[in-house]
């Protein structure tokens, strides 16, 4: 089986790569249990460590031209994992780039796919940024979409693309509204919701960190495991078991920053937390503002998906994947 994975050199890719590694085998669009025989990671730039196991190939690359997705996505590609993308913020502020590689790209890939040999599995790793005006709290996953920022209408139309090309039966689709992944390796990015991992992380690691919304925003989250886990099953599952959608919001937790702040406190202590200092941030939090707090998934939890029990377990998680030398 050849896998697919776009954004594989960036934190969710990785951890995908590897959690598909530890599988002795992956289910094909025909349901049939397949070994893994190689996959491909591409990215515009190289992970910073390398995943030791020969059946990796990564690809660095622009995912917007034509040549580069035909060169990853070869003939016998069985399943293809769409997580590249622009986050939230930098597509706000740079339109053109955000159409380019939210949208142009995922058309190209999906255009690409139309070509196999036979249809393969594609999971489109969409957004809550979908929703937006007037919502009841919490939001049923059979909402209207209604987004209110760029990045919301590119993976609405990425949404919308998936579930066409399925109906015709180029692919075998599944589209993921995934929430914010919190706790998050590494260096802030430009993502509206990067400061649910900036508020935890830093402080963890001995350094000051700003929240730019107020203590009462609300955010719809998720851990590493448990995103990497679900979004395993979304894959595994038949297409018998989405019935007349092929979207699906993931299971999550509905937390304000005060409360991530506070599971800070009692995991790590007063002098940890207190390094998280208050200061809005206007274009942050409006941006934030428009992103539902609240979901009532049903498809995702009939499929076996699963939620985080509460902060408090997302924050010793971060602690005991990132920092296995303690505080």
């Amino acid at each position: 089986m050849h896998i697919v994975i776009t954004g594989g050199a960036g934190f969710l890719g990785q951890r995908l790569a590897r959690a598909i590694l530890q599988r002795p085998t992956l289910n094909d669009a025909r349901g049939e249990a397949q070994p893994i025989e190689q996959v491909t990671l591409l990215d515009a730039a190289t992970p910073p460590t390398s995943i030791d196991d020969p059946r990796v190939r990564m690809v660095v690359g622009d995912i917007a031209d034509a040549a580069v997705i035909d060169e990853v996505v070869q003939p016998n590609t069985d399943s293809v994992f769409h997580l590249a993308a622009v986050v939230s913020g930098q597509a706000e502020a740079d339109f053109d780039l955000g159409m380019r590689v939210n949208l142009d790209a995922t058309r190209l890939l999906l255009e690409r796919c139309r070509t196999l040999r036979a249809p393969p599995k594609f999971v489109f790793t969409s957004s809550l940024a979908v929703y937006g005006g007037e919502l009841p709290d919490p939001v049923p996953e059979d909402m209207r979409l209604m987004p209110q920022t760029s990045y919301g209408s590119q993976k609405a139309i990425g949404e919308l693309l998936v579930y066409d090309m399925t109906r015709k039966g180029f692919i075998d689709g599944r589209s993921l509204r995934l929430p914010t992944v919190t706790v998050r390796a590494g260096k802030p990015n430009r993502a509206a919701s990067s400061y649910a991992s900036g508020i935890i992380r830093e402080p963890l690691n001995g350094e000051a960190a700003v929240c730019p919304v107020t203590p009462q925003t609300r955010m719809w989250v998720i851990s590493p495991r448990s995103v990497i886990h679900n979004i395993v099953l979304a894959h595994e599952a038949p297409a018998s078991a989405f019935g007349s959608t092929r979207s699906i919001v993931l299971p999550g937790l509905s937390v304000s920053a005060q409360q991530m702040v506070d599971a800070l406190r009692r995991v790590a202590g007063d002098r940890v937390a207190d390094r998280v200092k208050w200061q809005v941030d206007p274009v942050i939090d409006r941006i934030v503002s428009t992103w539902p707090p609240a979901f009532a998934p049903s498809l995702a939890l009939a499929l076996g998906m699963k939620a985080d029990p509460d902060f408090d377990t997302i924050v010793r998680q971060y602690i005991a994947d990132e920092q296995p030398r303690g505080l």
